[in-house]
């Protein structure tokens, strides 16, 4: 980058870097006269806004619309490349980044970890998972790295959790999400996974294979459809996992297939006498690589078969009701023990089922009381928690069957 370029990008990330730290100091001066305002530790933003060594990076902040994110009450602990860091990247690298606030978002946020994580506390990990959903690599083989980036100052207190100062800055993996992302055809397919709460399962270790729906494939779809999708968690969640199979299936290998199963449980067709056809879905494009899986993608959105989902639920049903059939009667003979351990039996079948029937909040339920008896000595109490947990699951299924 020659010295005009980089004077006017200094002075375009300075400027908004000004305003924020600007902004921060207003707030900050919001006491009228109160000395105790004075002398708190300020948040992350203002932080590093002071350190004056930051500006690119709160620039990108505000870009990105996280400064809110940095100022909240946390706490995060945020890898924070200096402007050095920054001024590694090609050259035109920042300014596309600026006029890119979700792939700057996705940046920033690799950089950020939930949590309070001092030094003496990164020193014994291997891994931190960052707010992105992705994993950073820790090395303390010679000093400290993090994922490609030397710490070179850690533990800046922050009155909303603790910056780490690094010297590079990290850009997430090419996992499927950032692959869609970077595409800029799926923004629908994005949104749509964030709803149902299924990016991190797709920036996940996979491998994965995703039949990804187009925004024009999405916009075929009726007048409202899409909308009323968004406000139907579970509903958008069973259509959205009956696009992903597990594994990597390349296209050599789909065209070898009459059927594929999907996370949603339900088989998609498969038909490769003219073209390739995924139910009644054209693959208008094979092998989009990604680190953690591979896109195929496709020009109608897939819907599960409804008696299939039913299927499903009712299967889940029966599980249940055998269970507390056989559960109770063994309770009755006074063998609390046998009762409970039968109940944990089917709530532990339930978590393994591949369909996805079963809502997240369920699984949150059993997966509590699963481990709540697993702490306790006391049968008695186990075998009713246990009941308790497998009722609740049983109501929600009867709900879902008489939709």
């Amino acid at each position: 980058m020659n010295r005009l370029r980089s004077n006017v990008l200094f002075a375009m990330v300075a400027i908004a870097a000004w305003n924020v730290s600007a902004a921060s100091a207003h707030c900050g001066a919001c006491g009228h006269g109160d000395k105790s305002n004075s002398a708190k530790t300020a948040d992350i933003v203002g932080t590093a806004a002071s350190a004056g060594n930051f500006n690119t990076l709160l620039a990108a902040a505000k870009a990105a619309g996280l400064v809110e994110t940095l100022k909240s009450d946390g706490p995060l602990t945020v890898f924070a490349p200096t402007d050095d860091a920054f001024s590694k990247l090609p050259s035109g690298t920042v300014e596309k980044l600026l006029a890119d606030p979700d792939r700057l978002g996705a940046i920033l946020k690799y950089h950020v970890v939930a949590g309070n994580v001092l030094a003496a506390d990164v020193v014994k990990l291997k891994q931190v998972k960052t707010v992105l959903g992705q994993s950073l690599d820790i090395d303390t083989s010679n000093g400290v790295k993090v994922g490609t980036a030397n710490v070179v100052a850690t533990d800046v207190k922050a009155s909303n959790g603790v910056i780490h100062v690094i010297d590079s800055v990290l850009i997430p993996n090419n996992d499927i999400i950032e692959v869609a992302r970077s595409a800029g055809s799926f923004k629908t397919l994005l949104t749509a996974l964030d709803a149902a709460d299924l990016t991190g399962a797709l920036r996940s270790a996979g491998p994965f294979t995703v039949f990804a729906p187009t925004d024009e494939a999405f916009a075929k779809l009726p007048d409202g459809t899409v909308e009323g999708l968004l406000k139907d968690k579970e509903k958008l969640k069973a259509i959205l996992t009956y696009h992903v199979v597990s594994g990597e299936v390349l296209a050599s290998d789909v065209v070898k297939l009459n059927e594929a199963k999907t996370l949603q449980g339900q088989a998609v067709k498969i038909d490769a006498t003219n073209g390739v056809k995924v139910n009644e879905s054209n693959v208008v494009k094979t092998d989009v690589k990604a680190t953690n899986g591979v896109i195929h993608v496709v020009d109608s959105v897939l819907l599960p078969s409804a008696s299939g989902q039913a299927s499903a639920i009712n299967a889940n049903r029966e599980l249940i009701e055998r269970a507390i059939e056989h559960g109770a009667r063994l309770y009755n003979d006074g063998h609390h023990a046998a009762c409970a351990a039968v109940y944990e039996v089917a709530a532990m079948g339930l978590l393994n089922a591949s369909d996805e029937s079963i809502s997240t909040h369920e699984k949150r339920q059993l997966k509590s009381a699963l481990a709540s008896v697993a702490q306790s000595h006391d049968s008695t109490n186990n075998a009713w928690v246990m009941r308790h947990a497998l009722d609740n699951a049983y109501m929600r299924f009867s709900a879902l069957a008489q939709r």
